[in-house]
C-alpha cells in the first residue's frame, strides 16, 4: 500500500504520467485519494490558464473503454460531458505501473442545488434527454458488456430477511442500538413489504432502458458560469433500466431534511421528464418500489449485527436515529405517491 501511496505522488505522477500529455511543466494538485480496494486518485493541472482533470482509474481497460464509449456517445448527442483527453500518441489512456489514468477539462461551475428549483427542473430535464439518446448505446469493440437488470424485488426480498434477523439480534442483545431498532421495526418493515409487494408485479420486459449514469447525484451534475448543465463522473455507468438511473436520483434529495420526502417535488420532477421521455406504469412500479424500501435503515442495522463486537456502538445509534427520523414522512409519501399512480395509470398497483 505505502508504494501504492508513492507512486501517486505528486512528483511521481508528474514525471511519469504527465509528459504523456506534455503537461510536464504544469502545477499539479491532489484533490482526492481513496486508498481502498477501488483505489482512485483525482489530480487538477494548471497549464496556461487552462485547468484539466488528471484521473486514476479503479477498474480495467475493457471497463475504461466501456466508460470512454458512454462518453464519447453522450458529447456526440449533445450532452455537456468532459471529453476524454487523447495522449501525445492519441492513446485514450496513460499506462504507469500497472495504473490507468484518464485526463478531461476540469468543469468550472457549481454543483446542482437540491435546493433550488431551477436546479432540479434542468437536472431531470438533462438525465430524461441523457436516457433518450442513448436507449440504443452501443460500446466500441474491446469494451466490458456493463449492463445491470437486476429484478429489484429479489435484492428487496433478502434485504427484508436480513432485516428479520437483525430483529432476532436485537431480542438478544437489548442495548441502546438494539432498543432503537426495534422502536422502529414496524413501519420499516411496512415500507420493506410495499416494495417487495409492488417490485412483484413489475413486467421487467416492459421497462425503458438505456445508458445510465447509475450516480447521478448533485456533486456530479454542475451549472458553469453560463448556467449550462454538465455531467461527470461516469466511473459506474453502465446500461440499465432508466428508472433506476430517475429513482437514485430522487431518493437522493428526498431523504434530505430539507426536502424530507417532499411529494410535489418528486411529482414536478416525473412530469418534467415524463414530457420529454414517456414513461410507462411498470417504470413507476420499479419507482415507488425503489423508493419505499428503507435503504438506510436496512443497511446500517446490518452492518451493526454483522460487526458489534468491533464497531462503535454510538456512532450506530445515531445513524440508526438519523436515518429514522423521517420514516413517517416516507410512509405518508409512499401513500401519495401510489395514489397519484393509481390516477395518472388509472389502475390498482
Amino acid at each position: 500500500m505505502n508504494r501504492t501511496v508513492d507512486l501517486l505522488s505528486e512528483e511521481n505522477v508528474k514525471k511519469y504520467v504527465l509528459p504523456y500529455y506534455n503537461l510536464q511543466d504544469s502545477e499539479l494538485i491532489k484533490i482526492k485519494f481513496k486508498n481502498t480496494d477501488k483505489q482512485r486518485a483525482v489530480y487538477k493541472v494548471n497549464c496556461m490558464n487552462k485547468s484539466y482533470c488528471l484521473k486514476k482509474v479503479y477498474f480495467d481497460e475493457p471497463e475504461l473503454l466501456f466508460v470512454y464509449s458512454a462518453i464519447e456517445w453522450l458529447y456526440r448527442n449533445n450532452i455537456n460531458v468532459p471529453k476524454i483527453l487523447p495522449t501525445v500518441k492519441h492513446s485514450r489512456f496513460v499506462k504507469y505501473e500497472d495504473m490507468l489514468f484518464i485526463l478531461t477539462p476540469w468543469i468550472l461551475g457549481e454543483k446542482c442545488s437540491y435546493d433550488n428549483a431551477k436546479h432540479m427542473n434542468a437536472a431531470i430535464l438533462n438525465l430524461s434527454n441523457i436516457h433518450k439518446v442513448s436507449s440504443n448505446f452501443k460500446p466500441i469493440y474491446r469494451s466490458a458488456n456493463r449492463k445491470n437488470f437486476e429484478h429489484i424485488h429479489l435484492s428487496f426480498e433478502k434485504h427484508l430477511n436480513q432485516l428479520l434477523i437483525c430483529s432476532n439480534s436485537a431480542f438478544k442483545y437489548n442495548d441502546n442500538f438494539s432498543n432503537l431498532f426495534l422502536q422502529n421495526f414496524n413501519i420499516n418493515y411496512m415500507l420493506a413489504e410495499i416494495s417487495i409487494k409492488i417490485s412483484e408485479t413489475i413486467n421487467y420486459n416492459n421497462l425503458h432502458s438505456s445508458l445510465c449514469h447509475l450516480d447521478y447525484v448533485n456533486k456530479n451534475i454542475i451549472f458553469d458560469n453560463s448556467q449550462n448543465i454538465w455531467v461527470i463522473d461516469f466511473d459506474k455507468c453502465t446500461r440499465s433500466y432508466c428508472s433506476h438511473d430517475i429513482s437514485y436520483f430522487l431518493r437522493r434529495f428526498l431523504k434530505r431534511t430539507n426536502t424530507n420526502w417532499d411529494f410535489n417535488t418528486a411529482v414536478d420532477c416525473l412530469k418534467i421528464y415524463d414530457n420529454n421521455f414517456s414513461l410507462n406504469l411498470d417504470d413507476y412500479k420499479y419507482i415507488i418500489s425503489y423508493l419505499s424500501f428503507p435503504q438506510k435503515f436496512w443497511k446500517i442495522s446490518r452492518d451493526y449485527y454483522n460487526n458489534i463486537n468491533k464497531c462503535n456502538h454510538n456512532s450506530f445509534f445515531y445513524l440508526l436515529k438519523k436515518a429514522s427520523g423521517n420514516n413517517m414522512n416516507q410512509l405518508e409519501f409512499i401513500i401519495d405517491f401510489g395514489k397519484y399512480i393509481c390516477k395518472k395509470f388509472k389502475t390498482q398497483i
